[in-house]
């Protein structure tokens, strides 16, 4: 067992089991995990405790704050082998989320608006069709996430018949701040929008900066939603439709036109500001050093760097539009397509290696609009990769047409004159599609080609515009 200055035990073997978990990287590497705080979850279950640990990751680099639910048992938990944490003293440790006494607690402490040292529960929307079913009938960890933790609970209504299903994530890295995934979405239920899932409401925890000793911190813990259960997203969908040569630009029309429904919703319910020279000036700086960057891990880049001057160039002699919050991490894996309701934008926490306060301030609405068009490209070079050489111009047209019915819904929707912002919107495609170069470099290095031909098929666009032009 071991403690922090403020005597509070930690399992011995918290590091290791952390170092293998997929929200802590994966990597390996065993962190020097040291509690700084914790919260506990009321149970009337016999011979459990439930608490969550606030442990910092003095290894990493910034140091890392992460919370850790936790039950402890007197007995083992039947099945429970592979959630296993250690012992502390006579006590078994495991896993919080994977423990049906965890998952009962947490929902509960949200729908009842309970309160515990250190954190609090909180109801977020409340509209005629609020989610409050009062009982859990089962509750499991949705698999493959990286870095959060979901509960998928089935629940039963008053009325002792099966209620809407919810879905709960536990947020493993912890943050002052606002998370903007349930900012965002709140405030679109509450406008009304039918292209989020519903909120039911979170937990929103206090701990002492241990960086600032006698400063309090306070930052969302959990969030939980309305599931949609049996949809999958549209980068499973669409990529099946490209393989089979499937006609999707009826969706995509209708992606577009949800998508510009929720960006006016933001709109009207967040804060906006002016794109001033100021403010447009300091963005274009930010994407050629990020070309810059990208350059130095990415050699096959250097020889782009004056038609990459000459897209940032045209990017900033046309109007911007106004800033506005957004969704800020825009692709096919982010929407559901829902039978009888339509299109459901999900996940609002934006670019995650994006450092907090700069995914909550109001950006540029069409970084979005650039977002989905690369992912419908990659939908055909996947499907270049995945199938023989001759569906690749099949492939290219299909998303050809994907993209232009994209953007003709969303032009239609918003009002917005596209092609009067092609250069400013090409300048945001450019920059995603560098990150992508650095993405594949550093994890799938025969994918490069994907992201190299975005970045060559905007350069000779732009050249070929200049030669236009002279």
């Amino acid at each position: 067992m071991t403690e922090d200055g403020r005597g509070i035990a930690l399992p011995d073997s918290l590091d290791h089991w952390a170092a293998a978990q997929r929200w802590f990287g994966g990597t390996g590497r065993i962190p020097a995990l040291v509690g700084i705080g914790r919260w506990t979850l009321p149970t009337d279950e016999s011979g459990v405790l439930i608490r969550t640990e606030l442990v910092v990751d003095s290894t990493a680099v910034p140091p890392t704050l992460y919370q850790v639910p936790l039950t402890e048992r007197v007995n083992p938990l039947p099945g429970g082998e592979h959630a296993l944490i250690g012992m502390l003293g006579d006590a078994y440790v495991y896993d919080g989320p994977v423990d049906a006494a965890y998952s009962r607690a947490l929902l509960r402490f949200i729908l009842e608006e309970k309160s515990s040292p250190g954190a609090r529960g909180e109801l977020l929307f409340e509209g005629e069709s609020a989610l409050r079913p009062p009982t859990m009938a089962s509750s499991r960890v949705l698999s493959g996430e990286q870095s959060n933790t979901s509960i998928i609970y089935d629940c039963i209504g008053d009325d002792g018949r099966p209620a809407r299903p919810i879905i709960c994530k536990v947020f493993r890295a912890v943050h002052d701040g606002e998370n903007p995934d349930i900012s965002v979405q709140s405030a679109l239920a509450r406008a009304g929008s039918r292209y989020v899932p519903e909120p039911v409401g979170c937990v929103v925890g206090h701990w002492q900066d241990p960086a600032a000793p006698g400063t309090v911190l306070t930052g969302h813990l959990a969030f939980a939603q309305e599931f949609l259960p049996g949809v999958e997203d549209a980068w499973r969908s669409a990529l099946r439709e490209a393989a089979a040569g499937t006609d999707f630009t009826v969706q995509a029309r209708e992606l577009g036109e949800a998508t510009a429904a929720v960006h006016a919703d933001l709109a009207s319910v967040m804060p906006t500001r002016d794109a001033t020279p100021a403010v447009i000036a300091a963005e274009l700086d930010s994407m050629r050093e990020r070309f810059l960057s990208a350059a130095t891990e990415v050699p096959a880049l250097a020889g782009f760097r004056t038609a990459i001057e000459a897209v940032l160039e045209g990017a900033r002699l046309v109007p911007w539009p106004r800033l506005q919050r957004i969704h800020g991490d825009y692709h096919l894996g982010q929407v559901l397509e829902v039978p009888g309701r339509g299109w459901v934008l999900v996940d609002f926490e934006g670019e995650p290696l994006r450092p907090l306060a700069d995914r909550t301030q109001p950006d540029v609405p069409l970084k979005d609009v650039a977002g989905m068009l690369r992912s419908f490209s990659y939908v055909a070079g996947t499907a270049r990769q995945s199938y023989p050489a001759h569906r690749a111009e099949e492939a290219d047209d299909w998303a050809s047409a994907c993209r232009q019915a994209f953007l003709e819904g969303y032009a239609v929707r918003s009002g917005t004159d596209l092609q009067e912002q092609k250069a400013l919107l090409d300048a945001f495609e450019l920059d995603k599609a560098l990150y992508e170069a650095v993405y594949e470099t550093r994890n799938r290095p025969s994918w490069l080609p994907i992201p190299l031909a975005a970045i060559r098929a905007l350069a000779a666009e732009v050249t070929a515009r200049s030669i236009e032009a002279r």
